[in-house]
């Protein structure tokens, strides 16, 4: 089975190896992974590579993809931390799960069904090695900060991101 294959659900209920783009562009609903990296109060953004078929050029979590066909959250998330960023060996803690459905243009819809996880980290010894194909750029923003950014210029930020920020911050950043 290719990468972009990955599991949703029909509307039948029954989940499916489908398509990445067919998924999006239908708007069905399907499981996903994000990954939180934080340092305190700050927390790492990426900077989605202009190359992405959706969302490019905005700002996201440090790490969101979909699970392979079969394969379990926890993985995945580490998978993707590992080819977005060049991370290894972050102790992932969940944050629970979450659904939500966004326009993401393009005529494409994420409706997700999203494991979170989190790690805490030093970025003094964090060797960030971010993949060009996937990421244009990285920066830590404290979370206030974020809040604000997001409010003044949401379309600078990916709908989940946005979503995230704005109903799930509590679940994500215990403490916030």
């Amino acid at each position: 089975m290719t990468e972009q294959m990955i599991p949703a659900w029909g509307q039948d209920g029954i989940a499916r190896p489908m398509e990445k783009l067919e998924v999006h562009r239908e708007g069905l609903r399907h499981p996903a992974v994000s990954v939180f990296l934080t340092d305190g109060s700050r927390t790492l953004l990426q900077r989605r590579a202009d190359t992405k078929y959706h969302s490019p050029g905005l700002w996201a979590n440090a790490c969101c993809t979909h699970p392979r066909w079969n394969e379990h959250n926890a993985i995945c998330a580490a998978r993707r931390l590992r080819e977005e960023l060049g991370l290894t060996g972050l102790t992932l803690r969940k944050r629970g799960r979450v659904e939500y459905r966004a326009d993401v243009g393009g005529g494409m819809t994420e409706h997700e069904v999203v494991a979170l996880f989190s790690a805490e980290v030093d970025p003094a010894t964090l060797a960030l090695r971010p993949n060009p194909a996937e990421v244009s750029d990285t920066r830590w923003v404290e979370r206030a900060e974020l809040r604000r950014e997001v409010a003044a210029a949401p379309e600078r930020f990916t709908a989940w991101l946005r979503i995230y920020i704005a109903e799930h911050e509590a679940q994500i950043f215990p403490g916030a």
